[in-house]
């Protein structure tokens, strides 16, 4: 399928156009997945069902397929290589909400709630290896071994992580290399590989690599946000509910920087005790702290950075679709 005259397609200027623009290409996509999801285990296709169609945005396959786009490619291995990143977004999904116990994703309840966490592990863990057989169908050296380096990333930011929960001493530096391994390299590698199948030269990939890794950390430093801004409607899980788990995020770590003596004592309790008890004293802690607004000023560095990237692409309707979704990471409420 070739692409269109550049002159023919408008530029994107909210996430709605950004999604309109990419249409085409997530159909076959979405086709895709549903496709190779299949297996003769049925208690696979349940779950791996249940998560895929749990009405997720589909922003990693999509930045992925966008950035093929900007980069000029007009074949079809996009559409595999997006479905093997939503697989292996899937199963970092299904592993992450066993460890958090979590029983509420985007507004539904998670698959370790309704099927047990041992079920959820073994699908997440189908998931992993069937992104591996769709990636070699390709016989792409270098495409894979940017994602067996990816999923090795996303594997250390889950240990990572752990290591932090409950701890009010981790600090800005160690919260970010969490977020650069579990969210900020599957960005990365969407974006890199868009540019590997378009040909570009390297200066080129990596800058489509540096704006993925950019968009990445505004997205997850902007979700961490909306975990105190937010409600269950809108967000799809509990106000708190990354303080229930003892994680420190970045409006923690702000707030504990400069928040009064008593306040910093209650948040310390809060992140070791992993408790809600005072749920209301500690958001007001936070939100009086001025944590929230350092946080969203944090995102949105990041979100210029992305969009500086973008400057060694070409201009063209791919390329505004992509600096749409820096300032949609940020702006969003969901």
């Amino acid at each position: 399928m070739s692409l269109p005259a550049a002159d023919a397609v408008a530029s994107p200027r909210d996430f709605a156009a950004v999604r309109a623009l990419a249409a085409a290409d997530m159909a076959r996509v979405d086709a895709l997945i549903r496709a190779r999801l299949a297996s003769d285990v049925v208690l696979i296709n349940q779950i791996a069902e249940h998560i895929i169609g749990g009405g997720g945005k589909r922003l990693r396959p999509m930045l992925h397929v966008l950035a093929a786009r900007a980069a000029g490619y007009e074949g079809a291995q996009h559409v595999q290589l997006a479905a093997v990143i939503e697989f292996i977004h899937t199963a970092t999904l299904l592993h992450d909400d066993v460890v958090d116990a979590s029983d509420l994703r985007r507004g539904r309840k998670t698959a370790n709630a309704l099927w047990g966490n041992a079920a959820s592990v073994l699908v997440g863990d189908f998931l992993y290896s069937r992104s591996f057989q769709l990636m070699v169908e390709l016989d792409r050296m270098r495409v894979m071994r940017i994602l067996a380096d990816t999923t090795n990333a996303i594997a250390e930011g889950e240990v990572l992580q752990l290591l932090n929960i409950g701890n009010p001493d981790t600090d800005e530096a160690a919260y970010l290399r969490v977020i650069e391994r579990k969210t900020a390299v599957l960005f990365a590698a969407a974006t890199e590989l868009g540019a590997v199948l378009g040909g570009l030269p390297e200066a080129q990939a990596q800058a489509l690599r540096r704006y993925g890794m950019e968009l990445g950390y505004a997205f997850q430093i902007a979700d961490d946000l909306l975990d105190y801004v937010s409600d269950a409607q809108t967000l799809g899980k509990n106000i708190g509910d990354d303080l229930a788990e003892g994680k420190p995020t970045l409006p923690l770590i702000y707030a504990l920087e400069t928040a009064r003596a008593d306040e910093a004592a209650a948040l310390r309790r809060a992140i070791e005790s992993g408790g809600l008890e005072s749920l209301d004293r500690i958001v007001a802690a936070i939100r009086d702290s001025g944590a929230l607004q350092r946080t969203r000023a944090r995102a949105q560095q990041h979100a210029d950075a992305a969009c500086a990237a973008l400057a060694a692409i070409p201009p063209s309707p791919w390329r505004e679709a992509l600096a749409t979704l820096a300032g949609y990471a940020v702006e969003r409420t969901s």
